[in-house]
């Protein structure tokens, strides 16, 4: 940015008069500008006028209480269609069905049409009263909202789809829009969106699509339904977002990683995907196991093809609704973490792409039984550690003795998946009086008792298993392989693969931030290589901070006070508990806490009570950070009667178990947080005491009535903000 006086430009319009001229620098008007917003998932707003979830509508109501509270931006979580299962499995934000198509979820439904005849008004009331419980219920909710669409469908349909404002719409999306269309319809005739099992449609192809989609077919009806939510999300999308353009508010949209591997996209571009394969994250702060995803991994090497146009085109369809967004661990651009299709934990996992330890570079070290290191090494004293008496009933079941004292697992049990299914099933025969959590953790601990992991297309390739040095395969071995394996552990992990991981990072991320306009932010939270940093400060990049998760090892807090400009700083996020939750979950935490950051020798209160909420959004608020973004149940905490409901169960997500249900809901409406003037008072009181920028409500109502100001004749005198 430039440190220079406003510039003048004469704009000549003698030969030419257009309509309107629109100059703008954005709303970055000083160096260093610093701004502050509010973080909620869509579904988890609540209003007067909501069906048992937030929706797209309910947007204008939290971008009017953002702006008297002093925010320049409101973040969402993705809010592309996720309906895979047909339950509440699909409350999963992240896993998406389509990455084109919204979620019918968020649909205001008394908003499809002016005429909406009275018994279904009645039946419209009648959900709201039913739904408005204290969290979302997802199957509830969707089944309401597209039995009332469908009743509205079949009275509007003719007048909708033949308006010009849909055909526009149509004309603009159909390239995701009927693939999208005919793919629900065909999740809901075959009763599954596994589309292996779809038969002759289950490989994609134009001609296929131009049958399922055409006008003569006899489910055409319900293929123009899918059209038609999806006109009317966008519709009311675009009002929310337009609405909040013109207040000065950003909205912050999400970037998922990862695509469900029954969607959509991967029925459409199965080349893109590689579908034997998983995504997920190794063992961190959220998961001594690793995550998995459930994802297939990308073909970046097929992607790169076309330049990305698939990125290239979500991207693009975002921009239509957000001005900013969050890439969703920004990491998988730099390399994935990959597990097998027949993984559940996600440790024993290898980065893609990497640089894997050859036979021969092993055989060079000394390192010569393969076999005993990439195979499950199980003892009989294992089993009995782990089992007890039990274990002979358990070894008879799931284990072969291959040779005296050492064991293998029977082929129908050599993996995680395998080991799953055969345990339910000898539980349901009642096999077993020991709980089922219990011997599927300690027969997966078994199965990932190896030391290297053998590449299944490249024998002669291996990768070190996380955490090597904690299984009893590695303890068991001599001293000089120890040695060896932790050499090359460490420069697996920690050296080998930086200039690799640059590479691949320099050519896919500049294709996201070249495909829109929008202010781009990458969650780089977790195991952090040393080129990512380097890499995003590269490209122009926002980072991600934590204070409770900090980049620094020798940190248990983050310093706010020396975060860099070109980062967001939060208290908490939707991946881990709330403020109010992490300080009452941990004592001992809370006492360091309190007098290393706080800088008090008392004891803390066991609650967080609003003043520590007050000074821990104080240290936010007033780092150097661009962005300071707020979950909104954090801000709530400032209030006590907004602190009646457990502190845990204002937590979205629990990372360490993939069936989480999301589905939290604030209990008040947006409507009695615009009523509430005191904490809309000290919130503005916090974000202007601590220098960020606000939006004043006079300016934004007078530079939205003059943004379309139409251009007198001749020359006009032009401002540049810089």
């Amino acid at each position: 940015m430039e440190m220079v006086p406003n510039r003048e430009l004469f704009v000549d319009f003698a030969t030419s008069q257009p309509e309107y001229i629109v100059l703008s620098d954005g709303l970055m008007r000083e160096m260093p500008w610093r701004g502050s917003g509010v973080a909620i998932p869509m579904f988890s707003i609540r209003s007067d006028a909501d069906l048992g979830v937030g929706e797209f509508l309910d947007l204008k109501l939290l971008v009017d209480w953002s702006v008297q509270s002093g925010f320049h931006l409101v973040q969402l979580l993705p809010i592309n269609d996720t309906s895979v299962h047909g339950m509440w499995w699909d409350s999963y934000p992240y896993s998406s069905l389509s990455v084109f198509a919204l979620h019918p979820l968020y649909l205001r439904v008394q908003a499809l049409s002016e005429n909406i005849t009275e018994d279904i008004k009645q039946e419209i009331q009648r959900a709201r009263v039913q739904l408005d419980g204290k969290d979302v219920d997802y199957e509830a909710t969707m089944a309401a909202k597209l039995s009332i669409a469908k009743k509205i469908y079949s009275q509007e349909k003719e007048t909708i789809l033949s308006s010009t404002s849909f055909q526009n719409f149509f004309s603009e999306n159909q390239d995701w829009l009927r693939p999208y269309a005919a793919f629900c319809f065909l999740r809901d005739f075959f009763e599954t969106s596994d589309h292996s099992q779809w038969g002759r449609f289950s490989l994609f192809s134009q001609d296929k699509l131009e049958k399922l989609v055409s006008k003569d077919s006899l489910h055409y009806d319900i293929v123009c339904f899918h059209y038609y939510i999806q006109y009317h999300l966008h519709m009311q999308l675009s009002e929310a977002s337009e609405y909040a353009r013109k207040k000065g508010v950003v909205l912050k949209g999400d970037l998922p990683i990862g695509v469900d591997r029954n969607s959509v996209d991967t029925w459409v571009y199965p080349s893109l995907f590689r579908m034997n394969t998983s995504t997920g994250a190794p063992p961190d702060y959220f998961d001594k196991n690793g995550q998995n995803w459930g994802f297939p991994t990308y073909n970046w090497e097929e992607m790169s093809k076309d330049n990305y146009a698939w990125w290239r085109a979500r991207l693009t369809q975002m921009a239509k609704y957000f001005t900013a967004y969050r890439i969703d661990h920004i990491l998988g651009f730099f390399r994935i973490w990959e597990l097998p299709d027949h993984a559940v934990t996600g440790l024993c996992g290898k980065f893609r792409p990497s640089i894997p330890l050859s036979q021969e570079e092993l055989e060079r070290e000394g390192i010569w039984d393969f076999d005993r290191l990439s195979r499950p090494y199980i003892r009989q004293k294992f089993l009995v550690e782990k089992f007890g008496a039990s274990w002979p009933i358990i070894a008879s079941n799931f284990l072969n003795e291959h040779q005296k004292d050492h064991y293998e697992f029977k082929e129908d049990c050599n993996t995680e998946k395998k080991i799953a299914s055969k345990l339910k099933s000898c539980i349901e025969r009642s096999m077993f009086l020991e709980r089922e959590a219990l011997l599927r953790s300690n027969l997966f601990d078994l199965v990932k008792n190896i030391v290297l992991i053998r590449d299944p297309e490249d024998s002669k390739s291996f990768y070190p298993r996380f955490n090597l040095e904690d299984t009893s395969s590695f303890r068991e071995l001599d001293e000089h392989s120890k040695n060896v394996l932790k050499r090359l552990y460490y420069d697996y992990y920690f050296h080998r693969q930086e200039t690799l991981w640059r590479q691949n990072a320099l050519k896919t991320l500049p294709v996201l931030l070249n495909s829109s306009d929008m202010l781009a932010c990458g969650e780089d939270l977790g195991m952090i290589p040393s080129c990512v940093h380097p890499v995003m400060q590269e490209l122009g990049l926002i980072g991600l901070r934590i204070q409770r998760m900090p980049n620094e090892p020798d940190l248990e807090f983050g310093i706010p006070s020396q975060y860099s400009y070109m980062t967001v700083c939060a208290p908490s996020c939707h991946d881990c508990s709330t403020l109010r939750a992490w300080w009452e979950e941990d004592e001992e935490r809370r006492r360091r806490y309190f007098k290393n950051v706080v800088g008090s020798d008392l004891l803390p209160p066991d609650e967080c009570t609003p003043e520590i909420v007050h000074f821990i959004l104080r240290q936010h608020f007033e780092a150097p950070s661009m962005w300071t973004i707020i979950p909104l149940q954090d801000l709530l905490a400032l209030k006590e009667e907004y602190t009646t409901r457990p502190a845990a169960e204002e937590t979205i997500n629990d990372p360490t178990n993939p069936k989480h249900y999301w589905r939290y809901r604030v209990h008040v409406t947006l409507e009695s947080l615009l009523e509430d003037k005191d904490l809309i008072t000290e919130i503005k009181g916090l974000v202007r005491g601590s220098g960020r920028s606000y939006p004043p409500l006079d300016e934004v109502e007078a530079s939205t009535d003059l943004e379309k100001q139409p251009v007198a004749n001749g020359k006009q005198k032009v401002h540049s903000v810089n």
